[in-house]
């Protein structure tokens, strides 16, 4: 019976070929694009859950008193906690700030490389953590001036050689050091949020030698916040509850009113957090996995309709078929059998086919996402069991639909001829139309509107002058007493090159992070817990404002004399108009002069800087307190346009006179500001993707169905052309009708796609409105691609000779 079953199933499939092609195809792609979205969620779910203490470690972040969170803990808290708590069981600290700096091969003329993925970590990093070694004992990050390096990094300093016991030379704020190399770890991949390329020992930065005198790095200071920390609790610990301990411990051993709470968050839940409310810190972003999972969702549903609305419409053809089974014994339940059978062996082709599919854009695909992705990254998870679920339930109801349809005709009715002239059905069948191209609409103003966000963020007026400005790290290598000499040599000779327009020198700058964030000012008008809210922190030279154009709002600048003051002895400061605001003064004007307390020291404020955007759009204009200081982490240069290449190769020949061993590496500032709206960018182009599948997939449907309803109507064409219809007039018959749903598809998928794209718009400060001509042209998109796949159909079957028409059976 299986066999006889199977027969049919594929007798029937080579007959109806357009269907068949359409149906195969159909599900293909909308399984490719489903399993392609599931691989991006499973690896976005499984990030950091490889840990084998997953389940009782948890990060240690500050809170505010608006709620806001951050990672950088005060040090010395972790060994505090240690000491009072027997709730913990271990901590590991690390940081990814404070080490980054100038490496090379030790003792030989090997090129020397500006490493950002390193960190100093607690010797017990390795086993803390689940990261394995490929050579080397984890117990050895527990000696100073030690290094572990990742296996690509050990290849590239040393190739194929051993690279144990050799040492690298580290060069960074703390001076030089050497670091003797006894370990070679895994690479760490996309599923973890800790990427390290080297591995530093912690142990060294209690040598108050090392430090030269930087007390704030001391690991016992609760003043500076700069490392992360984590610590493992011990069985049945209450993390909310240990929690309020550790906040009270802070209360109690911490500055006076400094307003910051302890919170605990799991490490599963460190990327994406355990709620669409958890403000806690997460790298990845919830809303978008789920509604990447939505769209993955909705595809699909498109290929399904697609299924059901065909073999739903191609049902009358086989329905003569059911009435002589019925009439010779067959029963519904072995009509259904046959049927489902067929639907389950169309959805193999379609997986087969899929398969074929995501081997050959998988490529293409990790290269719009940006991540190496596999049929492979699908692990056993609650997120790959509900996604694949989904994937054979959806395939066994939709098959079981059609089953059901084509098994319930009355076989009288069928053998009498009577089917073909009933409606049954037809609701459906609109209803599916109407839902896929709903979807396909909504996806379609989805992608618009990501795409006018982002050209807004991108082109948005930033408050300064972006155009032509190079930024060149300063040197880490060489800091000694001839430093200043050199750094003085160097920025007269940018001074001298006639392309150089303008140039400065600065601790911080736009499109990149702040020197740091503090609180504790304080103005004499100042209300209860204003002393709370948290600055940004730049240091800037007195040729900052200029080269980047940002204008004051009132007051003056720096001098040169001012920004050589010592940091202790300084008492100037500009602040930004959002600062002025938030320590309650009622204009620029007025705050001009005026002095503050940071704590116990007085600062003068001697300007008010025009707010500008230090930062990506995305984010609010935070308040920034300038300080006068000639730092030279950065150097920035306005050059005139044109031959960039060119003036990039003379500055590196000033650059490595006086400064030789440093890399020279430099970024322009625009393209550093669209860095920062790459996850945005790459949302745009899955939902660009996503549209075009979706509608095709839904072409493709309305395609078949707009074939079986113009070879129902044959006749009736025939007989339209007889009697004097032109090809348009029948055009627009047959197209009419598809028009009608389409336009219903626009009506219902316009406030639902408002709404939603409205909530997406809630997570930017800065936004574009939504405007009415989006919706008008998309909807007119939907209708001309609509028409085009109708009416190819409607005109063919408008220029049929009407004598063969009426020939038809």
């Amino acid at each position: 019976m299986i066999r006889n079953y199977l027969k049919i199933a594929f007798r029937n499939l080579v007959r109806n070929k357009v269907y068949s092609f359409i149906n195969i195809v159909g599900l293909a792609m909308g399984i490719t694009a489903f399993l392609f979205i599931l691989e991006y969620i499973s690896l976005e779910k499984s990030v950091n859950h490889f840990h084998k203490n997953l389940s009782s470690t948890y990060r240690l972040l500050n809170e505010d008193i608006h709620g806001v969170t951050w990672t950088e803990i005060e040090p010395g808290w972790a060994l505090k906690a240690k000491e009072n708590f027997p709730e913990i069981k271990d901590f590991c600290r690390f940081e990814s700030g404070v080490s980054k700096g100038v490496v090379k091969r030790a003792n030989t003329n090997g090129e020397p490389f500006r490493e950002s993925n390193i960190g100093f970590a607690e010797g017990n990093f390795f086993e803390f953590f689940t990261f394995p070694l490929v050579i080397g004992d984890a117990k050895a990050l527990n000696k100073p001036n030690t290094v572990f390096l990742s296996a690509a990094t050990a290849k590239k300093y040393f190739g194929n050689d051993n690279p144990m016991g050799q040492v690298l030379t580290l060069n960074n704020q703390f001076g030089q050091s050497t670091h003797t190399i006894e370990g070679v770890f895994a690479d760490m991949s996309d599923n973890s949020d800790i990427r390290y390329d080297m591995v530093f020992s912690l142990e060294t930065m209690k040598n108050p030698g090392y430090l030269k005198g930087n007390d704030w790095a001391l690991l016992t200071n609760l003043d500076s916040q700069y490392i992360n920390t984590y610590f493992q609790l011990n069985n049945g610990v209450d993390p909310k509850t240990f929690e309020n301990k550790l906040s009270a411990l802070r209360k109690k051993l911490g500055k006076e009113n400094d307003g910051i709470r302890f919170r605990l968050q799991p490490l599963g839940n460190v990327h994406l957090a355990s709620s669409l409310n958890d403000n806690y810190q997460t790298t990845g972003n919830l809303k978008y996995v789920y509604m990447l999972g939505g769209i993955a969702f909705l595809i699909l549903l498109i290929a399904w309709f697609n299924y059901i609305n065909l073999s739903t419409a191609n049902s009358l053809k086989r329905a003569n078929e059911v009435g002589v089974r019925k009439v010779i014994g067959a029963t519904q339940m072995n009509l259904i059998a046959q049927f489902l059978g067929e639907s389950i062996l169309v959805n193999l082709l379609g997986l087969g086919l899929s398969m074929f599919f995501i081997y050959s854009f998988q490529p293409l695909f990790n290269e719009l996402i940006g991540k190496e992705l596999s049929v492979k990254t699908i692990q056993f998870s609650s997120v790959s069991i509900v996604g694949l679920g989904l994937l054979l339930i959806g395939s066994i109801l939709s098959g079981a639909l059609t089953a059901l349809v084509l098994s319930n005709f009355n076989p009288i009715e069928t053998l009498k001829g009577k089917l073909g002239k009933q409606s049954k059905g037809i609701f459906l069948r609109k209803a599916l139309v109407v839902s896929q191209f709903s979807i396909s609409i909504m996806l379609i103003l989805g992608t618009v509107l990501i795409y006018r966000q982002l050209h807004f963020m991108q082109n948005k007026n930033l408050g300064m002058n972006t155009n032509q400005l190079l930024v060149i790290k300063g040197p880490e290598v060489g800091q000694d007493s001839t430093y200043k000499v050199r750094k003085t040599a160097f920025i007269d000779g940018l001074s001298q090159q006639s392309f150089v327009k303008d140039y400065c020198a600065s601790g911080s700058v736009p499109s990149g992070w702040y020197n740091f964030t503090t609180s504790g000012f304080t103005q004499p008008k100042s209300k209860p817990d204003d002393e709370l809210k948290t600055y940004s922190f730049a240091l800037i030279g007195d040729r900052f404002l200029k080269t980047y154009e940002i204008d004051l709002k009132a007051g003056r600048n720096f001098t040169a004399a001012e920004c050589n003051v010592e940091w202790n002895k300084n008492s100037k400061i500009l602040l930004n108009e959002q600062a002025i605001q938030s320590l309650g003064f009622a204009s620029a004007e007025e705050a001009v002069n005026k002095r503050i307390q940071w704590d116990e020291r007085p600062l003068e404020i001697i300007g008010v800087v025009k707010n500008y955007h230090h930062q990506g759009v995305q984010k609010a204009i935070d308040p920034i307190i300038f300080y006068p200081q000639n730092s030279s982490v950065y150097f920035t240069v306005r050059l005139t346009p044109d031959k960039m290449q060119d003036k990039i190769a003379s500055l590196e020949k000033i650059y490595k006179a006086n400064f030789p061993g440093n890399p020279y590496e430099y970024f322009f500032v625009n393209e550093n500001f669209n860095k920062q709206y790459l996850t945005e960018q790459q949302y745009s182009r899955i939902f660009t993707t996503s549209s075009i599948w979706a509608i095709v997939i839904a072409c493709l449907g309305l395609f078949g169905l707009a074939t079986f309803t113009t070879e129902n109507r044959t006749k009736e064409v025939g007989i339209r052309k007889v009697l004097g219809a032109g090809v348009l007039g029948i055009t627009a018959l047959l197209s009419k009708d598809f028009l009608k749903l389409v336009l219903i598809s626009i009506a219902i998928a316009s406030p639902v796609a408002y709404y939603l794209m409205t909530q997406w718009l809630e997570n930017f400060e800065y936004k574009v409105d939504i405007s009415w001509w989006i919706f008008a042209a998309s909807g007119l998109g939907a209708i001309v691609v609509a028409l085009l796949t109708v009416g190819y159909q409607a005109i063919r079957a408008a220029l049929v000779n009407p004598v063969k028409s009426l020939k038809t059976e």
